[in-house]
C-alpha cells in the first residue's frame, strides 16, 4: 500500500480544471459579458486568467501541459491566448450554454481520466503566493487519493458578508479537517461571530478530488445533471484542442452550482486552510484593494488624480480623471461608459447592469473595443450612414472572406502591410495606401507581415449593423452567417 510519505515524494497526476464562465457584472463598466473580468489586465498588466494559469502551472510540467478549461464558444480564442501567454496548454471544453458550475464541472470530469486528480479553480481569483498555494495542494493529495472531495478555505482576515464560510470539524489522518457545514453569505453579526470563533474559513470555491470520486458524487446527488452531461459529451465534436458537447443534449441539464448540487450534501468532504492572500475580485472594493493606498486611503490606477479626497478609488487608464473634495467613492472610467459609486454600494453594480441590459443599452454587454480571433477593432466614431473603426490584425491572421448587403468600406493602412482580396483581385497595401470595397463585393483582409497591421475603416451605407455580414469562408471555423463582425 502506498504510504502518505510516498504520495508526497512522488509527482501526483494533478490536472487543473479552470472554470472560465461568468460575466463579472459587478466589475462593470470594465467587465462586460463580451469581455468578462477574467480577461482584463487588472494586476501588473496581466489578466486574472493568465495569473490563474501561471499559478496552476507551478504545480509542475504535467499540470501545465494538461489543463482543462471550461468556457463559452465566444471566448475560446481569448482563453487560448491567455493559456499560451502563461505557458499553459490543454483542452478547451466549450459550453453550449451557461448552466452554472455543477454541469461545467461534470463536463470536465467526463473529459478527464478517472484517476486524474482534478484541481477545480475559478479563472478570476487572485492568489499572489503561487508557491504556497502549490504546496497546499500537494499536501492534500493523500486525502484526495483516498476518495475525499477536498476544498480549500481561506483563513479570514475580517468578518466579510460577501463570502460563504466553511466550518472545520475534527482533523483527518490524511490531512485537513472534516467539513461540518457550509454557511451561505452571512449577515454582519453572524460573520463577526464566525471569525471570532476561529473554526470557520472563507469558502474559496476551489475543489480537489479524483475524477471518478467526483463522478460518483454527481451520480449520487444530481444524477439528472450528470446524465445530461454524459450524453452531451458522448455526442461531442472534437476540433483540435476544442471539445464541443452537443448543444441540444446539454440544454437538458438544469442550472445548479456545485455547492448546492453536491458539496452541501456530500459526507466525505475535507477542508484545508490557506493562510495566504486571496481575493475573488468580486466587486470594485475588492479590485481596489489590489492597488496600494496613499496616506489618505486613495487608490489610483492610470491617469487619475485625487485632490483633498479620502478613501477614493479611481481607475482611469485612458485620460485624466480628477476627484476633488470627495470621499469613499469608486470611479471607473472607460472610453464609452463611466461608473461613479459610493464604496458601500459596490454590490449593487450588478443590478445596474441588469437594468441597462433590460433597456437594450449596448454598453451593458459590449465594449467599444471588440476582440476577435484575428485581432481587434475599436469603433471610434459613428453617425447617420457612417461608422469609423480602427482595426488591428495580428501577424499571419486574416478576417473571413465575406460580403455586405448594405455598406461599402474604405480601408486606409496606417501601420504594417495588408493583403487585400476584393472580387477576383488580390493585392498588397502598405502604410498610407488605401482601397475601396463596394457594396456586395466579396472581400478579405490578411496580414502577411511580422508586425501588427493597423488600418482605419470608414463604413458608409443605409445600414451599418454588425449582423450585415455573409461569411463565405473562415479560418476560425465560425458560422457562415453571424452577428460577429468579420
Amino acid at each position: 500500500m502506498t504510504t502518505r510519505k510516498e504520495m508526497l515524494s512522488s509527482p501526483p497526476n494533478i490536472r487543473p480544471v479552470i472554470l472560465c464562465g461568468g460575466s463579472g457584472t459587478r466589475l462593470w463598466p470594465l467587465s462586460r459579458k463580451a469581455f468578462p473580468k477574467q480577461f482584463i489586465p487588472l494586476v501588473g498588466g496581466k489578466s486574472l486568467l493568465q495569473l490563474t494559469v501561471e499559478r496552476l502551472a507551478a504545480l509542475g510540467p504535467q499540470a501545465a501541459a494538461n489543463m482543462l478549461v471550461v468556457c463559452g464558444e465566444e471566448h475560446r480564442f481569448m482563453v487560448q491566448e491567455n493559456l499560451e501567454a502563461a505557458g499553459g496548454a490543454g483542452q478547451l471544453i466549450l459550453e453550449p450554454a451557461a448552466r452554472n458550475t455543477a454541469p461545467a464541472i461534470a463536463l470536465a470530469a467526463l473529459a478527464a481520466h478517472p484517476g486524474d486528480l482534478l484541481l477545480i479553480c475559478p479563472s478570476d481569483h487572485h492568489v499572489p503566493d503561487s508557491a504556497a498555494f502549490a504546496q497546499l495542494v500537494k499536501s492534500a493529495v493523500p486525502a484526495a487519493e483516498e476518495g475525499a472531495i477536498v476544498t480549500f478555505g481561506v483563513v479570514p482576515s475580517f468578518p466579510s458578508t460577501a463570502y460563504g464560510y466553511i466550518e472545520q470539524g475534527e482533523p483527518r489522518a490524511s490531512g485537513g479537517s472534516s467539513v461540518v457545514r457550509f454557511i451561505e453569505k452571512p449577515p454582519a453579526e453572524l460573520a463577526e461571530q464566525l471569525v471570532l470563533g476561529g473554526k470557520d474559513l472563507w469558502n474559496a470555491g476551489i475543489f480537489f478530488c479524483r475524477a471518478d470520486t467526483l463522478l460518483d458524487a454527481l451520480l449520487l446527488h444530481c444524477p439528472d445533471i450528470l446524465g445530461a452531461c454524459e450524453v452531451a459529451v458522448q455526442a461531442a465534436v472534437r476540433d483540435g484542442s476544442f471539445i464541443r458537447p452537443d448543444a441540444g443534449k446539454f440544454a437538458a441539464s438544469r442550472s445548479e452550482s456545485i455547492d448546492y448540487a453536491v458539496m452541501q450534501k456530500h459526507r466525505n468532504t475535507v477542508v484545508f486552510p490557506f493562510s495566504g492572500a486571496w481575493s475573488d475580485v468580486g466587486s470594485w472594493n475588492a479590485a481596489a484593494d489590489l492597488t496600494p493606498a496613499d496616506t489618505e486611503g486613495n487608490r489610483v490606477v492610470g491617469a487619475g488624480r485625487t485632490v483633498r479626497s479620502q478613501n477614493t478609488f479611481i481607475h482611469a487608464p485612458h485620460r485624466p480623471v480628477v476627484a476633488l473634495g470627495v470621499s469613499d467613492l469608486l470611479i471607473v472610467d472607460t472610453p464609452d461608459a463611466v461608473l461613479v459609486a459610493a464604496r458601500d454600494a459596490a454590490e449593487e453594480v450588478r443590478q445596474v447592469v441588469i437594468d441597462l441590459e433590460a433597456s437594450n443599452n449596448s454598453q451593458a454587454v459590449m465594449h467599444r473595443k471588440v476582440f476577435r480571433p484575428w485581432g481587434w477593432y475599436d469603433s471610434v466614431d459613428n453617425g447617420d450612414r457612417f461608422q469609423v473603426k480602427r482595426i488591428c490584425v495580428k501577424p499571419g491572421a486574416s478576417l473571413s472572406l465575406q460580403m455586405h448587403h448594405h455598406r461599402a468600406e474604405h480601408w486606409i493602412v496606417v501601420r504594417g502591410t495588408a493583403e487585400v482580396t476584393c472580387g477576383g483581385k488580390t493585392f498588397t497595401l502598405t502604410e498610407n495606401q488605401s482601397t475601396y470595397i463596394p457594396i456586395g463585393e466579396t472581400h478579405r483582409l490578411r496580414n502577411p507581415g511580422r508586425i501588427g497591421l493597423e488600418l482605419i475603416e470608414v463604413q458608409s451605407g443605409s445600414y451599418l449593423g454588425e449582423d450585415d455580414i455573409v461569411r463565405l469562408e473562415d479560418t476560425y471555423g465560425r458560422a457562415p452567417a453571424s452577428a460577429e463582425s468579420n
